[in-house]
């Protein structure tokens, strides 16, 4: 066993002497390999977009493995004159110093134990000068941890090659997380209680792979939560009728009465009653969907009260309906003015007795169901014109949720466009700007006829035909006026919304002022338009504003707060 002793100054000119610089050629050479002369401040900058790009702990693995890699190299480079040594020690000693020239680190042993034949290592080392502590103190702050990941990966890679077994450093002092110096231990890996997390960062990942795999995983929880529906935080709104009918919601879910959801087609009724669901105290029990208006009238028993084998012909199995599924949990049957009155008759009976006969059954099963329904139509009227019988709708009508539909939510339509184009651009796997100024204007003027449904499908479809990396555009948005929705809600080709449209300042004037788009919405608008023609460079966006460059800083701190708040979202 060896200690360390005074680094020999031939060997050290020795190692000087290989380092050529070949200005001809462009050139660097140390021995036999080709070295490259790269700025510390340039090496920090590609480390921090690492760090940005990757997040913090796969950087660290990725740059582990770099300096892994560059340890191992060093060590075959070093291999002559470790050689030529006298004995392990003054051999170990060739790649520290290599460190030092290659301007990584100054490297001072303050314990060495080095047996190759009996395969013995244990090394503590005083790092001095540290680029990678410096820069990531510099860049990030103190690190709550040691950060000098790719010279710890160079000590791991050398030392295990030179003993010919896996050696593992800990750094136990870092300039990056605050101390004065940097210090690190060595030994084998088996000595060191974590090194299976070690081991994991040190093996090869393909990050390739690995996005793959988040993209799906994302895209599989998407699935699931689209086969959930939304839920109540998804419910984005800030509009005083929006927020009427949430109450009332808020008010239902803490009972159990029945709930009779109002409102137009595509307004979001199954959200708001998914929504009821799951914040009642059923919400661990079934949820389930029927729309009555889409089961033909000769299947819609069968499919809500179940059926027995034989009870008619094709019916081969006994199969349970919709209210044995849903029991304990919620129904909710949608477009309930559809449902035939012989079904009408039976399901006034499952709700007055609280249980269900299937089809060609005479036994009675017992069910616990909350039922909410929900229908675009006038149920008062189809009472009076014998479409739908009266003790049924006033059992459904004890609780009614009229929902408004999107055209009279005009505050809620950027922050619910906002939403989707969040969500689909990452379905599609697109980094999107968002809306250009005549896009938002064609969604804040648009009647809306489709409501929420239409929008989703809308900017889902601007999506969809946006490249990479750029706006969403009018033309993206919306199909040509001769479809099917009213002409003057369709944008022009010129940007304008519908015919004779007029000056940009009066519509601007008549938007605000009619309830289109509030005044903080108009000054993002602008605000938006001005950095966007100037490129970025704020000092000429405030000089388009006629503002200081602090008052157009201290304006997007404030739009960007707000951006970041959602508009509403359901408790």
């Amino acid at each position: 066993m060896s200690k360390p002793h005074c680094a020999l100054p031939a060997q050290q000119d020795d190692l000087r002497a290989q380092l050529r610089f070949s200005p001809d050629t462009g050139e660097i050479w140390l021995h036999e390999h080709r070295m490259l002369l790269v700025h510390a401040e340039a090496q920090a900058s590609l480390r921090r977009e690492l760090i940005d790009t990757l997040g913090m702990e796969r950087a660290k693995g990725l740059l582990l493995r770099m300096g892994y890699a560059s340890g191992l190299r060093d060590a075959e480079l070093a291999r002559p004159y470790s050689e030529q040594a006298q004995n392990d020690v003054e051999a170990f000693l060739v790649g520290p110093r290599l460190h030092a020239l290659e301007g990584i680190v100054r490297v001072t042993p303050l314990k060495l134990e080095v047996d190759r034949g009996a395969r013995h290592f244990h090394g503590e080392f005083l790092w001095e000068n540290s680029w990678e502590g410096r820069w990531h103190r510099h860049q990030f702050g103190t690190h709550h941890e040691p950060v000098c990941w790719t010279q710890i990966g160079y000590a791991c890679g050398y030392t295990s090659a030179f003993m010919g077994r896996p050696i593992l450093y800990r750094e136990v002092e870092c300039v990056g997380q605050g101390d004065n110096r940097c210090r690190i231990v060595g030994q084998p890996i088996e000595a060191w209680a974590d090194a299976a997390e070690w081991t994991r960062l040190l093996a090869p990942v393909s990050i390739a792979e690995q996005l793959i795999e988040l993209q799906s995983e994302v895209t599989q929880l998407r699935s699931t939560l689209e086969q959930r529906s939304n839920l109540p935080a998804q419910m984005v709104g800030s509009s005083r009728s929006f927020q009427q009918a949430c109450k009332l919601l808020q008010a239902a879910a803490r009972g159990d009465i029945g709930v009779l959801l109002l409102g137009e087609t595509g307004v979001g009724k199954e959200l708001f009653a998914r929504a009821l669901h799951d914040m009642s105290v059923r919400r661990e029990a079934p949820f389930v969907a029927v729309n009555c208006g889409a089961i033909p009238h000769e299947l819609i028993e069968s499919e809500l009260f179940g059926v027995e084998k034989g009870a008619y012909t094709g019916a081969q199995a006994s199969r349970a309906g919709r209210f044995e599924r849903a029991d304990g949990g919620t129904l909710f049957l949608d477009e309930i003015a559809e449902l035939p009155l012989a079904a009408q008759a039976k399901l006034l009976r499952v709700l007055q007795e609280r249980e269900v006969e299937r089809l060609g059954s005479e036994h009675a099963r017992k069910v616990d169901v909350r039922i909410v329904a929900a229908t675009h139509a006038e149920l008062a009227q189809r009472v009076k014109d014998g479409g739908f019988r009266s003790d049924l709708y006033y059992r459904l009508n004890a609780y009614q949720v009229p929902i408004p539909p999107l055209r009279e939510r005009q505050e809620d339509i950027s922050a619910l466009a906002k939403n989707f184009l969040t969500k689909y651009a990452a379905i599609q796997g697109k980094k999107l700007r968002g809306f250009t100024d005549k896009a938002k204007r064609a969604l804040l003027s648009h009647g809306w006829p489709g409501n929420i449904r239409e929008l989703q499908n809308i900017v889902e479809r601007g999506v969809i035909l946006a490249p990479p990396g750029a706006w969403v555009e009018v033309e993206h948005l919306f199909m040509p006026s001769t479809g099917p929705h009213p002409p003057e809600y369709c944008p022009t080709r010129d940007g304008a919304l519908g015919p004779g449209a007029g000056d940009p300042e009066q519509l601007l004037c008549e938007a605000v002022l009619g309830g289109g788009i509030t005044l903080e919405q108009a000054e993002a608008m602008l605000i938006e338009r001005a950095v966007d023609r100037a490129r970025g460079n704020l000092s000429a966006a405030a000089r388009l504003l006629g503002i200081t460059r602090p008052q157009l800083a201290y304006r997007l701190k404030r739009l960007h707060e707000a951006d970041a708040t959602p508009a509403a979202a359901h408790p």
